[in-house]
């Protein structure tokens, strides 16, 4: 959530009246995160999210706001794109495509216990389940596609070593995306990126998910599998905490039951979470864009995920 394009207080005021959200109180942006440009916006009317997308374009960005406002009419804690006289919730600032949306309550909780991943688990299961009947359709823009285009463009900048993993296990998630089982895997709208920072808290209660901006049509189980890479990792070492995972898978599976394709998968797609966020660090380090509060995530630390996912496979119990 860097800030590549500066807003203005004047750009902020006249967005504001459109949206008939009232004067503008502050404007402040937000560090951290390397997709888009946040801003909070505070107003007489409370608190809000301002975002310009700085990749995504006006053609896909409905998909995402749209999946919100479906998921937040199921009971989904998650922000709620605000519409302008019109009905429109895309909107334009500094030639930017842009957003508004409710602040979330809570915090952060970025050092999780087992009741946090339960909590996640069980909140994931029911943002698949409300989000079987959303019709529009757009693929995970950083699934196998990407991956197979964006690894070439890294190989250049990093060691033998690791670029022998890097293809390996490119041709592995290459070869599994070919198998019957991965095409039984049950499918539906995902998040694809609910790290530790962008689920809210308030104690032990789950207050939100947010920043839906890398969300697509993929499997649950890639979802479920990119949750327990972080929620359930030891940060310093890449190590998997097992009661922290037991806690997400149980809590997942009382809400929506894994597959037989999905069980026998799961090692496979934690992996494919691992090796699709050790790709997009080394791309946002080593061919970085100019931001104003830009910090480039250490890719190392998902090498070393991929590695122990690879070592010691993990089961769902």
């Amino acid at each position: 959530m860097a800030v590549f394009t500066e807003v203005s207080n004047e750009e902020a005021r006249e967005l504001l009246r459109r949206l008939q959200l009232g004067e503008l109180v502050a404007l402040r942006g937000i560090e951290g995160g390397i997709e888009n440009t946040n801003y909070f916006l505070t107003s007489e009317q409370g608190e809000f999210v301002l975002t310009l997308f700085e990749r995504l374009t006006a053609e896909q960005l409905p998909f995402y706001l749209h999946l919100m406002k479906h998921l937040a009419y199921g009971g989904i804690p998650v922000p709620d794109p605000r519409a302008d006289a019109s009905g429109d919730i895309l909107h334009f600032v500094g030639g930017k495509p842009a957003a508004v949306v409710n602040k979330l309550r809570g915090k952060s909780q970025l050092a999780p216990q087992a009741a946090h991943c339960a909590a996640v688990g069980g909140m994931l299961a029911r943002m698949h389940l409300a989000g079987r009947d959303f019709e529009r359709r757009q693929p995970n823009l950083r699934g196998l596609p990407w991956w197979n285009e964006t690894v070439p463009v890294v190989l250049p900048h990093i060691g033998p070593s690791q670029a022998a993993l890097l293809r390996s296990e490119l041709a592995y998630q290459n070869h599994v995306a070919a198998s019957a089982a991965y095409a039984a895997l049950p499918r539906g709208p995902v998040h694809a990126d609910l790290f530790r920072d962008n689920v809210m808290f308030e104690g032990e209660e789950l207050t939100g998910f947010f920043d839906f901006y890398f969300a697509g049509v993929d499997t649950f189980l890639f979802d479920l599998a990119v949750c327990l890479n972080d929620w359930c990792i030891d940060l310093p070492t890449g190590r998997h905490d097992a009661e922290r995972a037991t806690q997400m898978l149980h809590a997942y599976q009382a809400v929506r039951p894994l597959t037989a394709a999905e069980r026998e998968l799961l090692p496979a797609m934690l992996r494919a979470g691992a090796l699709r966020f050790w790709i997009s660090r080394l791309w946002d380090f080593y061919l970085p864009r100019e931001a104003s509060m830009l910090k480039p995530h250490d890719p190392t630390h998902f090498e070393r995920v991929l590695q122990g996912r690879i070592a010691q496979p993990v089961h769902a119990g």
